[in-house]
């Protein structure tokens, strides 16, 4: 009984009166001051990631593609014959027209399959990680809610893939500019456009760049909620998204293809046109949002469901 009576002064003492503790609107205590949103800041989070070999790694590997381009092109003697064997010029072919040219063709080399490595990785690796070092459910003990451990790593995650697919081209426009001189867009079908323009215009592309790998980020970041082994997700996203790129070379698929996202992950060439056209990027717009919604939705729900032992 005097147990009893102790717990119970306990309980009195630990009560809202005394500041310590505030219900929080469904029954629970919770200490004085804590609130859910300001848990785990996407400030932490993101020196954290910052901070990790890998991330290091992989902007040194994007910063120094344009240059080893044009170490190639010097040593090749430049884009070369200005056509294949067929006579068409294709956008390589004008890679050293100038500065913007360059750039234009380190995106176009890029988008098919080294953009898609960063995106994997950094929202691959972000979740499944932790449960690898054995230090996720001691962050959700901290305590950070679930959701809000996962909307932290996903917006950082997004944030450096963005990063990514921006230093690429921004690195070869600078070295181009330096190598190749300032000046209009050339178009491998005929014309220009002026160089006032082109920057607008490769915003424009690497913008669609990044929505079209929302799908990639989608799948590695549902993959590194089910898995503890970071490869295996950042893989799984990589080959799951080399898959459709093979059923895209399928044409037997016929229309079937426009709901793959990889029909459309070239779209960003019509940006550099003389007259823009958005057809083709709304296209693909949709078609990669739609699934990166889904994707994100089953990794909410399946990791606020998940019995975390790691």
């Amino acid at each position: 009984m005097n147990t009893v009576t102790d717990v119970n002064a306990r309980g009195n003492a630990d009560s809202p009166a005394n500041g310590d503790v505030t219900p929080d609107g469904i029954g629970r205590e919770v200490a004085h001051g804590y609130r859910a949103n300001r848990t785990l800041p996407l400030r932490v989070e993101a020196l954290r990631q910052w901070r990790r070999r890998r991330t290091l790694v992989m902007g040194g590997i994007l910063a120094a593609l344009p240059f080893i381009l044009m170490i190639a092109f010097a040593f090749g003697g430049g884009p070369g014959s200005r056509g294949g064997g067929d006579g068409r010029i294709t956008l390589i072919d004008t890679a050293t027209a100038s500065g913007a040219n360059f750039a234009a063709t380190c995106l176009f080399v890029s988008a098919g399959f080294l953009l898609v490595v960063p995106v994997a990785l950094f929202c691959g690796d972000t979740v499944a990680s932790e449960a690898s070092w054995s230090s996720l459910r001691y962050l959700l003990a901290s305590p950070v809610p679930r959701a809000r451990l996962l909307w932290s790593k996903l917006v950082v995650a997004l944030g450096f893939s963005l990063a990514a697919m921006v230093l690429l081209p921004l690195v070869a426009l600078a070295a181009g500019t330096a190598a190749y001189g300032w000046g209009p867009l050339e178009l491998p079908a005929g014309g220009s456009l002026p160089a006032g323009d082109t920057i607008g215009r490769l915003a424009i592309a690497v913008a669609f760049v990044f929505v079209s790998q929302l799908v990639t980020a989608g799948l590695a970041f549902w993959l590194s909620t089910r898995t503890d082994a970071p490869l295996g997700a950042v893989g799984g996203a990589v080959g799951l998204t080399i898959v459709g790129n093979v059923l895209d070379a399928v044409t037997a698929l016929g229309s079937w293809r426009e709901f793959l996202p990889a029909h459309w992950q070239f779209a960003w060439a019509d940006a550099l046109q003389p007259q823009l056209e958005w057809g083709g990027m709304i296209k693909g717009t949709v078609v990669s949002v739609s699934y990166a919604v889904v994707l994100f939705a089953l990794a909410f729900r399946g990791f606020s469901r998940k019995d975390i032992v790691s």
